[in-house]
């Protein structure tokens, strides 16, 4: 019998060995391995962090050229004071890894079409091999190589990229699997060396994220469904009103480019009544990516000095986007927010200038029809040739089970994006193919932008760091101490005759190609007489620009009401501009609001309905938390956009592109008898009035339910919040009260807005305040994971200092001192 017993035993714990060694089914996922993840000696019990713990160390690495020394303030945050640029790269890449590696990691997983590789083919409704697919398709790899080839033909971007690799690599060889980040430990796997690759990629992510309009699609469709009239009216092209980044009569350069119409444009593009049916994208950028920037010169200001302000809005997680750091070398010495993934400080100041980006918005992604010779794909037709398509093959690892391979034609207009073999499935119709260019592809070395803006000094070297920046668009604002503002849009833009590039393009005539716009014809405002220059993702310049600017998410709101505060303030000082960086006021709402209470019938309203449009009649305009007008207003405002389009939009299961809420607002103003207002599914003719009264009762109930669940406050009907990048609730910030929204300056919607806020005042001493909604550490077991919230939410900021070492040595509250020396 006892025999018995210690063979049952023995069986017992081998199960239990084997059991706990490995990953258990869990809803639509897996659980780690529990017998590792709740080991005490190296599980996640490892990854909490004590209260006041110090970061000290003293490292020695024979591959240093001198010592580097770092202190850390008490907010995490290092200055870094090297001996030369190579170790400030070495030890911002160790930095970054010691404090984000998996974020960084799996941002690069992400980007790279990997994921799959972690995370398993589908988990919790994510298809992940999907999404792989996606960005595979799209030539993210691809483009990253091409890029990673101009940066390592740059000396400078290459001992940069060099340097920050091996110190990424020198703390990621420092560790063993107890001290992996937790999310390692959760998703069962180790990180892999890092290389210059992965840091192409990772800003190559951002390209992606960043990147215009991208509904050629999307309007190919809208294109064969409504009359060209329609089709205006739903999509129009610029806006008188809106204030242009450049002013309106700013004088444009001759047209160094030629644009020719194709003889076959009107049958094959314009007329051409082609609908697209392809699968939905896994994946796409918030529409809302972009950012407010601006700069108001010494003629406005108190101290007479200019004050540059910049909050780019992105998507929030936890782990941050940012890690905010300084870094100085006898070479320079600067301040502000890292990709980590990347060296250098993208936005930021030093000791004589400071700069900020907003995203240009202009559609640098066409898509073309192309004709294969047969199934086999591998040749298609150019300029009535047959050209042979190369094969490109991505291999995509999938977590416990067999891979998956992609074979992509590679086509001079770029990859096949979609086609008969797309997703695994034959879900384009008729054999169709459509392949992608995007300028992104092209070899581009963004990396000297940055590297180089660090280190500039005055307007021409401003002017020298961004001259190469192609990918993404973007409007750089620039301050300098000595008086100096200036913004430019840069990038690499298509050179395009009106409505180029919106639609699908024949692939097979080369007289559809993209042409660039010289460098020389982006212009740069620089000194305005008005005192300031700014920008909100508006367009750049109204339409007697000598190009088509094509792209569909330009903002109205945002630039306009942020021009109508600059214009009228006087005496500006730096808490002024934080003021305005944090402003909720609504302008949308400014100008709908009369429109709409003009057509709502108040007499076909119930008591109960009337207390709600009293609310919304004497509301502030202003999106505040504890308002309950915005509400009110986000809730009908989608119930009238609804009401207004919805019967066309239903007409097809097609995708179609969304409308722009300026182009609704400019119908409620000035066309009373406007054709979309008719319900086209009853037999009589609606009006506004009528579509806008029932979409003010529809809002009510909705209303009622939220004022029961104490939820009409603004702060808690939007209901924000910071996600954690695997989307854990324990590891996320949720239902945070907080004001902002769609068109607001504070453009805090649900899960995106202000990603981080600067405002630097260029005095003799630099006076900088700034803070991100996140954390120095990635660590959630860390206090440092996500410090920075509570100060965000309220619109507060943190003085933000660029000290001297010597300066640096003396404060009080440091948090630790790490050495690098060789």
């Amino acid at each position: 019998m006892r025999i018995f017993f210690c063979i049952l035993y023995a069986a017992i714990t081998i199960v239990l060995i084997v059991t706990l060694d490995m990953p258990l089914p869990k809803g639509g996922g897996k659980t780690p391995r529990m017998g590792y993840f709740l080991s005490p000696q190296k599980g996640f019990w490892q990854n909490a962090e004590a209260t006041g713990s110090k970061f000290d160390g003293n490292i020695k690495i024979p591959g240093l050229q001198g010592k580097t020394e770092v202190y850390f303030d008490d907010r995490l945050v290092p200055h870094v004071y090297a001996d030369n640029d190579n170790d400030a790269y070495f030890v911002q890449g160790y930095l970054h890894a010691k404090f984000r590696l998996w974020q960084m990691e799996f941002q690069t997983y992400a980007a790279g079409g990997r994921l799959s590789e972690i995370m398993g083919d589908s988990s919790n409704g994510s298809n992940f091999l999907k999404i792989d697919i996606f960005f595979r398709r799209l030539g993210m790899v691809y483009g990253a190589e091409n890029s990673l080839k101009a940066m390592e033909a740059d000396p400078v971007t290459k001992q940069a990229l060099d340097a920050y690799t091996s110190g990424v690599n020198e703390y990621i060889n420092s560790l063993d699997e107890t001290n992996y980040p937790l999310e390692y430990k959760l998703l069962n796997y180790k990180p892999e060396p890092w290389t210059n690759l992965k840091s192409a990629l990772f800003l190559k992510y951002m390209s992606y994220d960043l990147t215009g309009a991208d509904n050629d699609i999307e309007m190919t469709n809208a294109k064969a469904i409504f009359s060209k009239a329609q089709f205006e009216k739903l999509f129009p092209y610029g806006n008188d009103s809106v204030q242009n980044i450049i002013p309106k009569g700013t004088p444009f350069a001759k047209r160094g480019v030629t644009l020719k119409i194709p003889e076959t444009a009107d049958s094959l593009y314009f007329n051409y009544k082609e609908t697209i049916k392809v699968p939905a994208n896994p994946v796409k950028p918030d529409r809302g990516n972009g950012s407010n920037n601006w700069a108001v010169d010494g003629t406005k200001t108190k101290s007479g000095r200019p004050i540059l302000c910049s909050d780019p809005h992105l998507g929030l997680n936890l782990p941050s986007l940012w890690y905010e750091m300084q870094i100085s070398t006898p070479s320079y010495n600067v301040y502000g927010v890292s990709f980590p993934g990347s060296p250098a400080i993208i936005i930021g100041f030093n000791d004589d200038c400071a700069w900020g980006v907003t995203n240009a918005g202009r559609d640098v992604k066409d898509y073309y029809s192309v004709t294969f010779q047969d199934s086999s794909q591998t040749h298609y037709l150019f300029n009535y040739e047959w050209k042979k398509a190369e094969k490109r093959l991505e291999v995509i690892k999938i977590k416990g089970k067999p891979e998956h391979v992609e074979e992509i034609p590679m086509t001079l207009w770029g990859p096949v994006m979609y086609d008969k073999n797309y997703n695994g499935n034959n879900r384009v119709a008729d054999g169709k193919a459509y392949a992608l260019r995007w300028t992104a592809h092209d070899p581009s070395n963004e990396l000297r932008t940055f590297i180089m803006l660090d280190r500039a000094k005055n307007l021409d070297d401003y002017k020298n760091a961004i001259s190469t920046f192609k990918n993404p668009g973007q409007n750089f604002v620039f301050a300098s101490k000595s008086g100096d503002i200036a913004i430019k849009e840069q990038g690499n833009f298509p050179a395009k005759w009106r409505r180029q590039g919106d639609f699908v393009m024949p692939g097979k005539d080369s007289s559809y190609a993209m042409q660039n716009i010289p460098d020389s014809e982006n212009i740069v405002l620089h000194n305005p007489s008005r005192g300031f220059v700014s920008s909100a993702n508006q367009y750049a310049y109204d339409t007697s620009y000598p190009y088509y600017m094509g792209g569909t998410d330009y903002e109205y709101f945002r630039p306009n009401i942020i021009n109508r505060n600059l214009a009228a303030m006087k005496g500006i000082t730096a808490e002024d501009m934080q003021h305005l960086q944090t402003d909720n006021y609504n302008l949308l709402a400014e100008m709908a609001r009369p429109p709409l209470l003009k057509y709502i019938n108040t007499s076909a309203l119930s008591d109960s309905e009337k207390r709600y449009l009293d609310i919304f009649t004497s509301w502030n305009l202003r999106n505040d938390a504890t308002e309950q007008g915005p509400t009110i207003f986000t809730s009908l405002w989608d119930n009238v956009m609804y009401g207004v389009y919805n019967d066309e939009f239903s007409k097809t299961d097609l995708r179609l592109p969304p409308i722009d809420d300026e182009t609704l607002v400019r119908a409620l103003r000035k066309d009373s008898l406007y054709e979309f207002a008719d319900d086209i599914t009853t037999p009589q003719k609606e009006t506004f009035r009528d579509i806008i009264t029932l979409a003010f009762k529809k809002t009510v109930p909705d209303m009622v339910r939220a004022e029961k669940d104490s939820a009409l406050v603004w702060g808690r009907f939007k209901n924000s919040g910071i996600r954690h990048l695997l989307r854990i609730p324990a590891l996320s910030r949720l239902h945070l009260l907080s004001g902002g929204g769609d068109h607001i300056i504070n453009a805090y919607t649900q899960y995106h807005g202000p990603s981080w806020r600067m405002v630097v005042q260029l005095t003799d001493e630099t006076e900088a305040y700034g803070l991100y909604p996140g954390g120095q550490s990635g660590n959630p077991g860390s206090e440092y994971y996500d410090t920075f919230i509570n100060k965000w939410l309220k619109g507060e900021y943190y003085p933000i200092h660029i000290f001297k070492k010597e300066d640096m040595q003396k404060q009080q509250n440091l948090l630790g001192t790490i050495t690098f020396s060789k």
